[in-house]
């Protein structure tokens, strides 16, 4: 069993837990009766739509596991709060009336959507934090290491930099949404790497995530170091990365320097082709939703040694101590492993990516 203190640095590490072998919301013979049948309500509460990844995979995903593990007897009640920490608020509470079985919740707000958990606790219904870990007496956490990303974003930010590397070299970070506590561990894990061997010459947390905040925030950072002197750019997710382009490109930038990213979406997948964003983090979407499908059903059916296999981590919030936790490992994505990783996953197909406009870049390392 391990710990991570998420209100503070994580230690980094990579868990592979999808070996458990007991991961079958059926049941078996060591398993109490179940506590519900299969026709069940889980809601589902996702953060925005900026991000393509909640939209394209997670929600799909997770509906078709829910329904898999049911018999097509399960039922996913969808929302998504586009940004809005009100909005969400008032998802959930819609939920909670509704008395829905579970809720599997992927906070805008990790500290303001709190009481909203607790609501959902006094009336019984389990609440399993997704991707982003939420305040409130939360029953289990899915998600990724997160400052591992970090840490991956900044070892590659370095290793774009070459033989070069200097500790005048100047860097932009471009950080992610304040309100969002996975972005704190994206900026711990990337400064553990990048402190002491570059320059961080302009730094900022980026509202919502929105790339048209990233690409004025880059704007302000070009006028005040000027773009000719910015080797690199620490980009916390792909979204925002597409904003720092066209904020590089819009003051004359040809050259880019070395960007980069998180979530794999395909416009990055293509800039990563074509040169214009240096990496990204892919982290493997269907398995974080299929499980967080076999975590919620498992909860609200009392198969308790199935939860306990599938939670083996720990995680403490700001409010709430003993999270029984999953983490999901990572893998850096460069033009070397596209074939490997997302492809091989079958995120996309090569024709999604290689467009005409891309034929080339592809033809180059024999993507097809």
């Amino acid at each position: 069993m391990r710990r991570i203190a998420i209100s503070v640095a994580a230690t980094s590490m990579s868990v592979m837990l999808a070996g458990c072998g007991v991961l079958n919301a059926t049941g078996s013979s060591d398993d109490a009766g179940p506590t519900k049948g299969d026709d069940i309500t889980v809601g589902l509460l996702l953060p925005e739509k900026a991000n393509t990844r909640y939209e394209q995979f997670d929600y799909p995903i997770f509906k078709t596991k829910v329904e898999s593990l049911t018999n097509e007897k399960g039922r996913v009640e969808y929302a998504n709060a586009e940004a809005d920490a009100g909005k969400q608020a008032t998802q959930l509470q819609q939920m909670i009336d509704e008395k829905v079985d579970v809720i599997v919740l992927d906070a805008v707000d990790a500290h303001a959507i709190a009481d909203g958990v607790q609501k959902a606790k006094d009336a019984g219904i389990p609440v399993i934090a997704y991707d982003r870990l939420a305040e409130g007496p939360i029953d289990a956490y899915i998600s990724f290491d997160n400052e591992l990303v970090g840490e991956v974003q900044g070892r590659s930010l370095l290793e774009s930099l070459g033989d070069d590397l200097s500790i005048t070299d100047k860097v932009v970070m471009m950080n992610g949404s304040p309100t969002d506590p996975n972005a704190k561990q994206f900026k711990a894990g990337a400064m553990s790497e990048l402190k002491g061997k570059v320059t961080i010459a302009k730094s900022f947390d980026t509202k919502d995530w929105k790339p048209e905040n990233a690409e004025a925030n880059m704007a302000e950072a070009i006028n005040a170091i000027g773009a000719a002197n910015i080797e690199a750019v620490y980009s916390a997710n792909d979204g925002m990365a597409g904003g720092i382009v066209k904020a590089l490109k819009a003051a004359g930038v040809t050259d880019l320097p070395p960007i980069t990213g998180q979530d794999a979406e395909l416009a990055a997948v293509q800039r990563i082709l074509a040169g214009e964003q240096y990496m990204s983090v892919y982290k493997s979407y269907p398995e974080e939703a299929e499980s967080a499908a076999e975590m919620a059903v498992a909860k609200v059916q009392g198969r308790d040694i199935q939860f306990d296999a599938q939670t083996r981590d720990r995680v403490d919030s700001p409010t709430t101590k003993d999270i029984p936790a999953q983490l999901v490992p990572v893998v850096a994505l460069t033009k070397e492993n596209i074939e490997g990783t997302v492809i091989a996953d079958k995120i996309y197909e090569v024709s999604d990516i290689c467009t005409a406009k891309y034929e080339a870049a592809c033809a180059e390392i024999n993507l097809k």
